[in-house]
């Protein structure tokens, strides 16, 4: 039974996992500019709250940079490359 269910899942699922991971990517880049705001010279009203996050992002900090066509980090403080 449980194969059967495995089964259907991904018949279900498998015609939208192109356009989840796509939706979860939007959504994090979304989230690296609104933490990096800041830092970035746009003005964000919650930028002592979104400070404390700086250190979950740093790890993907190149990753988004490159994604958004940056060629070096645009960051004085972060030098990745």
């Amino acid at each position: 039974m449980r194969a059967v269910a495995a089964g259907l899942r991904e018949f279900y699922v498998a015609p939208y996992r192109r356009t989840f991971a796509r939706a979860r990517r939007d959504e994090d880049d979304l989230f690296m500019v609104v933490v990096l705001a800041d830092a970035l010279g746009v003005p964000n009203p919650v930028a002592a709250h979104t400070l404390e996050l700086l250190p979950a992002v740093y790890d993907r900090f190149h990753d988004w940079h490159r994604r958004m066509g940056m060629e070096r980090s645009p960051l004085d403080s972060m030098s990745c490359c």
